[in-house]
C-alpha cells in the first residue's frame, strides 16, 4: 500500500493553493474587498469540507443533505480526493468565475472531467458536484448581495441595499467620533473619496455563528475621554518612531498587490502549518474549514461592530487632537520623517490606497488574526508557529526609499494574530481600542465555531 500524500501533495492543499491564487487575481480585478473574499473561501472550503464528510466515519455536512454516507468500501482515499475535487472545482468557478481556465487546467492535470455534471450521489464525481451545487444554492440569498438581486440593488452585485450615508463628508467632519471618508490619490492626478465598503455586511448570514452581534464589543472610547486621547498620542508616538521591522510588519499585514487579504493571508499561515506537520487530505480539509469559517463569521460580526458604531479612524482623530501642534510624522513617499502640524498627518499608506474606506472600531485585521490564530492553535493543540518572512521595508509604500531585508519572526500563532493587530496602530489606521476588541472578538467567535466545528466532525469537545 503507497504512502498517503502529505503537506503540499495532498489534494487540499493543492486546491487551497489555486484558491489563494484566484483570490489575488480577484483582488487585482475589483480591488480590495475582504468582506466579499472570505465569504467566497468560506463558501469554497465549506464545499471541500462536505464533500469529505461523506467518506468520513462519522463527520457531517453544513449544507449536503440527503446525500448517505459512502458504505465502507468507498471510502477511499482516491473517493475523496475525486469528490473534493469537484467541490473544489465547482465552487471556485461559481465565486471567482473570472479564472475558471485556471481550474478547469487543474482538474485535467489531475487526470479529471470538468465537463462531467453528474448528480448522482453514489459516485465521487456526483457527490463533489452536489456538494458545491447545495452551498452555493443554500448562499444564493444570504444577504451578501452576490448577484444584485436583492430590492433596491439595480442589478448590481454586492450594492448596498441599506442605504448607508456616513454623518461626515470628505471635506467637512461633523461629528468628530464618527467615521469620515477620505480623498485617495487616483494615480493620474486626480483624487476621489470611496465610499464604504459592503456598509450592510452584518446582514449575511453567518456560517456557525448563530448572529452577527452575538458578541457585539461595548463602545468605543469618545472625544472628551481620556482613553481616546492616550490612544490617539500613541498612534501619533508609533508613526514617528517606526523602524525598519515596524515598517515591514505594517506592510506585510497590510497585503499590497497581489493582496489575498486577511481570509487568504491566515490560508497562508494554515498551509505553513500543513508543510510544518505534513498533513494528510483529512487533516487539511478540516483546518482549512475551520479557519475559513473563523475568518469568514469574523467578518460578518466585524462589519456589525463597524456599522453599529460607525466610528471615526486615526486619521481624522489625529487632526482633531493635534490641529495646529507640530509633530514629528511620515511626510508620504520620499519624504520620510518630518515635522508638520498635527493636521497634515497621514497614515503609513500609499496616496492611492491611504486608508480603509469603511468605519474603524472593531479592527478587521485584528477580528480576522485573533480569530483565526486560536483556531489555528485549538486545532493543532499547540501555539507554537515558528514561520519567519524576509522583507524589504518600504517596498510597497516607499518604494524610493528602501532599506535593508528584515525578517519577521511569528513564533506563536497568538503572538502572529497579536502582530497583525498592532501593526494596524503602527500604520495609523486604528487606535488601541479597535485592535484589542477586535482579537477579542475574533477569539471569542473562534471558541464558539470550534466547537461547533467538533460537532460536525463528532468528536466531543470536553477538553475545552
Amino acid at each position: 500500500m503507497e504512502a498517503e500524500p502529505r503537506g503540499k501533495d495532498n489534494i487540499a492543499y493543492q486546491w487551497a493553493y489555486i484558491a489563494l491564487e484566484g483570490t489575488a487575481n480577484d483582488t487585482d480585478k475589483f480591488k480590495p474587498r475582504p468582506t466579499i473574499t472570505s465569504r467566497f473561501l468560506g463558501l469554497i472550503f465549506t464545499s471541500m469540507f462536505d464533500a469529505w464528510t461523506r467518506y468520513d466515519d462519522k463527520a457531517n455536512p453544513v449544507y449536503l443533505n440527503d446525500v448517505a454516507r459512502q458504505p465502507e468500501n468507498k471510502r477511499t482515499l482516491k473517493n475523496k480526493e475525486i469528490a473534493v475535487s469537484y467541490a473544489a472545482y465547482r465552487a471556485l468557478s461559481e465565486y471567482y468565475y473570472s479564472d475558471s481556465i485556471m481550474f478547469k487546467n487543474k482538474m485535467i492535470k489531475l487526470g479529471l472531467d470538468p465537463s462531467n455534471e453528474s448528480l448522482d450521489p453514489t459516485t465521487p464525481e456526483g457527490i463533489g458536484n452536489l456538494a458545491a451545487k447545495m452551498v452555493i444554492d443554500a448562499r444564493r440569498h444570504d444577504g451578501s448581495n452576490q448577484y444584485g438581486d436583492v430590492e433596491g440593488s439595480m442589478g448590481k452585485p454586492y450594492f448596498d441595499y441599506t442605504g448607508y450615508k456616513p454623518v461626515n463628508d470628505a471635506d467637512t467632519n461633523e461629528d468628530i467620533n464618527r467615521w469620515q471618508p477620505k480623498y485617495f490619490s487616483d494615480g493620474k492626478g486626480g483624487k476621489f473619496a470611496p465610499g464604504c465598503l459592503t456598509p450592510y455586511w452584518q446582514k449575511v448570514e453567518p456560517l456557525l455563528l448563530s448572529k452577527a452581534d452575538q458578541f457585539r464589543p461595548g463602545p468605543p472610547p469618545m472625544l472628551g475621554s481620556d482613553q481616546l486621547k492616550e490612544e490617539v498620542k500613541e498612534v501619533v508616538e508609533l508613526q514617528a518612531n517606526l523602524t525598519p521591522e515596524h515598517k515591514a510588519l505594517v506592510e506585510f499585514m497590510r497585503d499590497g498587490p497581489k493582496s489575498v487579504q486577511q481570509a487568504g493571508h491566515w490560508l497562508k499561515f494554515a498551509q505553513d502549518v500543513s508543510l510544518r506537520d505534513q498533513h494528510t487530505l483529512d487533516e487539511d480539509i478540516k483546518m482549512y474549514f475551520l479557519v475559513e469559517s473563523v475568518a469568514m463569521d469574523g467578518f460578518i460580526a466585524c462589519w456589525d461592530s463597524k456599522m453599529y458604531y460607525d466610528y471615526a479612524r486615526p486619521y481624522a482623530l489625529v487632526h482633531e487632537y493635534y490641529q495646529d501642534q507640530v509633530i514629528d510624522a511620515w511626510g508620504g513617499p520620499d519624504k520620510g520623517m518630518v515635522k508638520m502640524k498635527g493636521q497634515e498627518w497621514r497614515p503609513y499608506s500609499p496616496d492611492t490606497f491611504l486608508c480603509p474606506p469603511f468605519p474603524s472600531y472593531v479592527s478587521g485585521h485584528s477580528t480576522i488574526s485573533g480569530g483565526c490564530a486560536e483556531a489555528l492553535k485549538l486545532f493543532t493543540g499547540d501555539d507554537k508557529f515558528g514561520v519567519e518572512v524576509e522583507l524589504i521595508p518600504g517596498a510597497l509604500t516607499e518604494p524610493n526609499n528602501l532599506g535593508d531585508p528584515v525578517v519577521l519572526e511569528f513564533p506563536t500563532f497568538t503572538k502572529t494574530g497579536e502582530m497583525a493587530g498592532i501593526s494596524r496602530v503602527m500604520g495609523g489606521y486604528h487606535i488601541q481600542a479597535d485592535n484589542i476588541e477586535g482579537l477579542n472578538l475574533g477569539r471569542n467567535i473562534a471558541r464558539y465555531n470550534y466547537k461547533k466545528y467538533l460537532e460536525l466532525i463528532g468528536e466531543s469537545n470536553d477538553n475545552l
